[in-house]
């Protein structure tokens, strides 16, 4: 069940949670890991950008959607969260996918590899 957590501008929600919104026209996955972690599999058609990246490339997330970050095990992407944040996106749209990409692949949920999106 999707939380939120005083103090935190943005909602915790679970890779099985998640994977019910995935391939919706209204959200867009956010994977902020290194490039290696990234090639090793990653949410198929995530947006790549990487936390240390982010706030540079802030204007390539998609305005008007819901903002799925992902990264290992939810620090990164709660981090990513919190500049989504402090950078003007309202704290609605923002989602903390808490549980990380290992379990969403262990999952069988839609991965992709390499490069490909």
């Amino acid at each position: 069940m999707p939380k939120q957590v005083p103090g935190e501008p943005y909602t915790r929600i679970s890779v099985d949670e998640a994977a019910d919104l995935h391939g919706s026209e209204d959200h867009v996955f956010v994977d902020v890991r290194r490039m290696d972690e990234y090639v090793d599999g990653h949410v198929k058609d995530a947006l790549f950008i990487t936390v240390d990246d982010l706030l540079g490339r802030i204007d390539e997330l998609p305005q008007g959607k819901n903002l799925l970050f992902i990264c290992a095990a939810g620090v990164r992407s709660g981090l990513a969260c919190e500049m989504a944040a402090a950078m003007g996106f309202d704290s609605d749209v923002l989602f903390n996918v808490e549980d990380g990409t290992g379990p969403w692949v262990e999952k069988g949920y839609p991965t992709s590899y390499g490069s490909d999106k």
